[in-house]
């Protein structure tokens, strides 16, 4: 009788445990989010930030871990790519980040559309008379010093700049800088009302703040893109509840844009502008949340 009683004990503590990790190993994701790191790869375009934001505080709010790493955006593109990366909230598709999505195409994917209707291309103040389109440009360069300025090398919107300075036969060179070294020179010729040319995209507050037009473009150059949620492809198994977030993504281009204003010209803190947009958006916040 002791040795059965022994035995029964041992089986009795054998099966609690079985059950214990069987109810571990299936207890789904939102027991494990904790564990789970996401990490966003952050681009230093003023667009990036508030879609950024606003997504990192509602998967921290399901209990991930959230990182930013920022890069430009054939770094993000790469580290998506290695898996280093699991999130892109600003891909301009389909042209502008058209060559890292085909690069990269087996280890990407194409998750959410968060807003169709970003515009870009090359940008003059409006009161620079006589030229609406990059064809216009010819025989003029001088006009501007000769001179586009623009973003990092490597960006699809420098890598098509290339291209149509090439096969236009524009007289002009492509000045590559950061977003925010563009801007200071683009902004001290404008305050003497200097003619000047450069990359202008929307979401942005530079068409807030300047009369600015977008020069029109032969097809195929610059195109109106939507903006995508890029994710490595292993996401959808890593952090599944992310994953359909991330896919419910949308939000309004014009509400991006005045959380840019925010950030950028009333230099306030961006997770508090983003927080203050999830206050404010309830309706918007349970769709993506995949709420009803």
């Amino acid at each position: 009788m002791k040795k059965l009683r022994v035995s029964l004990l041992l089986l009795l503590t054998f099966i609690l445990l079985v059950g214990c990790s069987s109810g571990a190993s299936t207890s789904g994701e939102t027991g494990d989010s904790k564990n789970v790191t996401i990490n966003f790869g952050v681009t230093p375009w003023t667009s990036t930030i508030p879609p950024t934001k606003v997504a990192k505080l509602l998967l921290e709010d399901m209990g991930y871990t959230v990182k930013e790493t920022s890069a430009d955006a054939g770094g993000v593109y790469t580290g998506l790519s290695k898996g280093d990366l699991d999130v892109f909230m600003d891909a301009w598709l389909p042209e502008m980040h058209a060559n890292y999505m085909e690069k990269y195409a087996d280890s990407l994917d194409d998750t959410a559309v968060s807003y169709a209707d970003g515009e870009l291309g090359w940008v003059i103040p409006t009161y620079v008379k006589g030229i609406e389109s990059v064809e216009d440009l010819k025989g003029k360069e001088d006009l501007f010093g000769g001179k586009v300025y623009g973003i990092e090398e490597g960006a699809g919107m420098t890598v098509t700049s290339h291209k149509i300075i090439e096969e236009l036969g524009l007289d002009l060179e492509y000045v590559a800088s950061s977003e925010g070294g563009m801007l200071a020179q683009v902004q001290r010729l404008m305050a003497k009302e200097e003619p000047v040319l450069f990359l202008g995209w929307r979401p942005h507050p530079m068409f807030a703040n300047y009369d600015l037009k977008v020069l029109s473009s032969p097809e195929g150059y610059f195109d109106t893109s939507e903006v995508h949620v890029i994710t490595n492809n292993e996401l959808k198994d890593k952090a599944p509840e992310a994953y359909e977030l991330l896919n419910n993504w949308s939000i309004n281009v014009s509400d991006i844009e005045k959380m840019i204003v925010e950030i950028e010209d009333n230099n306030r803190d961006a997770e508090e502008v983003a927080q203050e947009w999830i206050d404010n958006h309830p309706d918007e916040v349970k769709a993506i949340k995949g709420e009803k």
